[in-house]
């Protein structure tokens, strides 16, 4: 858990609402579920995460078992399932705020994260993946972020390779698997004693990422196995997202193995320099609607705003925030009130205050002071200093730097 202080939190709020405009225009309206959830909505609806992850309480006038969320997403089943199930399909909704995870990395075991996403629910699986992949870069580029890439996979692959192997082999195979562990998949296989079509394609899948050739070079593994319907999906996927000019931004990773508890078909993880870790994912989910009693395919995807801004950071395309004025001398109220009057922010200094101090501490833009005949403007950060005669100059040289 950690606070948001002054600048990183309006930071935080521009972003959240360039996404959040952005999933508006391609016609996703907002809902807003509660932090806390009852705990059988959220055990019913994630199963990606373990009876440890939730952080539960007892409400005490029901005595009914809560937890604050790991995931919005159960919520919107339950709302879809219940208030909107009436409503025609496909939906579209979008969703910000902060979920609360529990986790042993790095020393934390705690993890408080702000996300922004989307559910498309009722649209079929080819023109709802390519949807959602578009819209997933399209928000990205709307937040500024330029190179990125959207690293796709299919889990029906991995799954349908182990479907014949016991319960503890696919296990481990799977934990391989995630962790691009090619030699640990071969040991586990050959102290199984497990040979054939699938096993061969098993110790390849490692190794399967990359452009759009790994998928050509699968056809010849995957092609008579129980994984050919997965990979001849993800080819039309590929195929759909490259005609809509995704092509630069996508990869492929026919080993992907994370989720397969929780996603059903397309799964995409979002890379870009900075955070080190996936700043974003999502995928099919056509199961999940089904344990709250209103089945129908659906897919989503969300976004890390921590991650995120780092990444916006790391590209320099950090979310800029807009002037604010520091107004220094007898006339500052009035002077407040003309620029605030023209949308601009600013504040009154305090009496006996040293006025530029205290406008980099406050991480003002500028410093205005009233003197006769005009108004001095000091640039803070530049140091730079104008001289100007009216009010409406100093309103279109603060816009300058805007």
């Amino acid at each position: 858990m950690r606070d948001l202080l002054p600048n990183e939190a309006a930071r935080r709020q521009r972003l959240t609402r360039r996404l959040l405009d952005h999933f508006a225009l391609h016609g996703y309206a907002l809902v807003v579920p509660p932090a806390f959830e009852l705990s059988s909505v959220l055990e019913r609806g994630l199963c990606s995460f373990g009876p440890g992850d939730l952080l539960r309480f007892v409400e005490p006038e029901s005595g009914e078992v809560a937890a604050l969320r790991p995931d919005m997403t159960p919520q919107i089943a339950r709302m879809v399932a219940t208030r909107l199930v009436d409503l025609p399909r496909p939906m579209r909704l979008c969703y910000e705020g902060t979920v609360l995870r529990r986790r042993q990395e790095r020393a934390r075991k705690h993890r408080q994260i702000h996300q922004a996403g989307v559910e498309l629910l009722g649209a079929g699986a080819l023109d709802g993946d390519a949807e959602l992949l578009s819209l997933a870069a399209s928000s990205l580029q709307a937040a500024g972020l330029d190179r990125f890439v959207l690293d796709l996979g299919h889990v029906e692959i991995a799954r349908a390779l182990v479907a014949k192997l016991p319960e503890g082999l696919a296990k481990g195979i799977f934990d391989a698997l995630a962790q691009k562990d090619a030699d640990r998949v071969g040991e586990l296989l050959d102290r199984a004693g497990v040979e054939g079509r699938e096993a061969r394609a098993l110790r390849e899948l490692p190794r399967l990422h990359g452009d759009g050739e790994v998928l050509v070079e699968a056809e010849g593994l995957l092609g008579e196995t129980g994984a050919a319907p997965a990979l001849s999906y993800l080819r039309e996927l590929w195929d759909r997202a490259t005609a809509m000019g995704l092509g630069p931004s996508l990869r492929v990773d026919l080993g992907e193995a994370r989720g397969l508890a929780y996603y059903t078909g397309m799964v995409v993880h979002v890379f870009a320099d900075g955070p080190g870790e996936a700043l974003g994912s999502g995928g099919r989910y056509d199961e999940l609607l089904s344990r709250f009693g209103a089945p129908m395919p659906a897919a989503g995807f969300a976004l890390d705003l921590d991650d995120l801004a780092w990444a916006l950071h790391v590209a320099g395309k950090g979310e800029r925030l807009p002037p604010k004025v520091l107004v220094v001398g007898d006339e500052a109220a009035t002077l407040c009130v003309r620029l605030r009057t023209a949308g601009v922010a600013c504040l009154p200094a305090p009496e006996q205050a040293d006025a530029e101090a205290h406008a980099l501490a406050w991480e003002c833009s500028h410093l205005l002071s009233a003197r006769e005949g005009g108004f001095d403007l000091l640039v803070l950060g530049t140091g730079e200093s104008v001289r100007l005669a009216a009010v409406e100059d100093v309103l279109a040289r603060v816009r300058e730097g805007a």
